[in-house]
């Protein structure tokens, strides 16, 4: 019997076993969902509907009520939009230079570009500080021209900096895969009807990298929104929500802001769906 007959017949198989043999193959990884997300996050909305000890209110009444916890969603919402685009966009130049390009070192190249894979959040955060610190090498340069110490580490700057730097490489390993698959009898035709460089990039190499983009894009906000470790190295005081959360639990014990936690995780997980949905719709 060849290969695909042997195949063809596990599939006929597997069709032929009766939903309770699915049910009982399936059921490690039901019990694994149960015990690790539905039952921790059911308990994490209960919770939430403790009244707050500040405002004697419900954790989500009092989530979009109050301005300071309100400010920060904001701020993680937008700084993890522009980390996002801004990922996007080099990550996309990055992949298709080295998907086209065959040179001496390109190898390398990639792997130097690639290696802050292995880096946690902490270390991510100690990098923006040993660059833009107040010993930083930023502000090294800046006292020996100016006589003033520039420093952006400890700001939404410097938390900005740190999360492109978490990200970029994800995206990157992602994209260069992705730019290798497009079909460049596309461009040839485009550039053959008189197409500029500029419509061949947005008609062609665009649409071909969206779905590429969408997932990634999708996976870079929700990383951004929830990424702690550089945000607690850089300073407790940032107006994000890691940190409004990390502070509310260890400092005043106010478990009903769990909400904060419910409200990151929904916006990550919205996120998540329409990256989806115009994925698929793009395909359609």
């Amino acid at each position: 019997m060849s290969i695909s007959d042997t195949l063809a017949a596990s599939r006929r198989q597997a069709r032929s076993l009766p939903g309770s043999k699915w049910l009982w193959l399936t059921l490690p990884a039901l019990l694994f969902f149960s015990a690790f997300w539905l039952l921790p996050f059911a308990r994490l909305l209960q919770i939430g509907m403790q009244n707050d000890r500040t405002t004697q209110h419900s954790g989500y009444w009092t989530v979009i009520t109050q301005p300071n916890y309100l400010l920060s969603l904001l701020n993680t919402v937008l700084l993890s939009l522009a980390v996002t685009l801004v990922t996007l966009v080099i990550a996309a130049i990055v992949g298709c230079f080295l998907a086209r390009q065959r040179f001496a070192g390109r190898g390398t190249l990639l792997a130097l570009l690639t290696f802050p894979l292995a880096f946690p959040g902490v270390v991510v955060g100690f990098l923006v500080v040993m660059l833009a610190g107040r010993q930083g090498l930023l502000a090294q340069i800046s006292m020996s021209l100016v006589h003033e110490r520039w420093t952006l580490a400890y700001s939404l700057t410097g938390l900005f900096i740190g999360y492109l730097y978490f990200s970029l490489p994800r995206a990157i390993v992602t994209l260069v895969a992705a730019s290798e698959k497009l079909d460049r009898s596309l461009e040839e035709a485009a550039r053959s009807l008189g197409a500029s460089q500029w419509r061949i990039t947005w008609d062609v190499i665009v649409p071909g990298l969206q779905p590429a983009l969408l997932s990634t894009g999708a996976l870079c906000f929700a990383t951004s929104m929830g990424a702690f470790g550089t945000a607690f190295t850089l300073g407790t005081d940032l107006a994000v929500l890691p940190l409004t959360i990390y502070g509310e639990f260890t400092n005043y014990a106010n478990f009903a802001t769990a909400a904060l936690s419910v409200v990151m995780g929904a916006v990550a997980w919205l996120a998540l769906m329409l990256a989806r949905r115009l994925a698929h719709k793009g395909a359609a």
